[in-house]
């Protein structure tokens, strides 16, 4: 499992996306579970970095979820139209 930091703002997203990349190419599993429980500050480019994990994953043959969305960013997730794209782990 991945996990989010407990800040990712526009500032942080490059080196996420990098952290997170190099952390699916290590894995071997045939799903991609992202843990955003720990983010407690964070913009849109929260949503930015999970669709690019999204896509990573896609691109791979792998599947991918989300663990402990915040109420917030799933609000906005559902505001631009994508909260679809964002599945709940179990």
């Amino acid at each position: 499992m991945l996990v989010l930091p407990p800040k990712l703002t526009h500032d942080e997203a490059p080196a996420c996306v990098l952290m997170l990349r190099q952390g699916l190419a290590g894995q071997a599993a045939s799903s991609m579970v992202v843990d955003a429980s720990a983010l407690a500050q964070f913009d849109s480019s929260a949503l930015a970095v999970l669709l690019e994990c999204r896509r990573e994953a896609s691109a791979l043959g792998r599947g991918f979820a989300v663990k402990g969305l915040p109420p917030r960013l799933r609000e906005l997730a559902s505001l631009y139209g994508v909260a679809g794209l964002l599945p709940a782990a179990p």
